[in-house]
């Protein structure tokens, strides 16, 4: 078993910035992605950012340019740098992880519970 947990969330003002931190532990051989999605009240849980073992990256259109996800593998740690927030980033942000759990190509796909964003003045 895997489990995830997000740190980081808050409330901020419009043109300031977060860090959201997700650390992954538990059954981990190897982890190929890990991400962030987010979901607002009556919406969607959308795709943030992304990223994988190579350290490849995908961003909403939405958030390029402000936003920047980034990985510590030696921690199993996924980082997302928002900057420049808009009250449209108001939601809650859920981390999300796909893990190779033994040797064996044994699989894990889950989420962390979620941490609130809030961007206001």
């Amino acid at each position: 078993q895997v489990q995830l947990v997000e740190s980081g969330g808050g409330l901020v003002q419009p043109g300031g910035s977060l860090r959201l931190s997700c650390a992954a532990s538990g059954s981990i051989f190897s982890i190929y992605a890990m991400g962030w999605y987010r979901q607002a009240p009556g919406k969607q849980r959308d795709l943030v950012a992304a990223i994988i073992s190579g350290g490849s990256t995908d961003y909403a259109d939405s958030v390029k340019g402000r936003f920047t996800v980034s990985r510590d593998n030696a921690k199993n740690t996924v980082y997302l740098q928002m900057n420049s927030l808009k009250p449209e980033d108001t939601a809650v942000y859920y981390c999300n992880a796909d893990v190779q759990t033994d040797p064996y190509g044994s699989s894990w796909y889950g989420w962390g519970q979620g941490t609130q964003v809030t961007v206001s003045s």
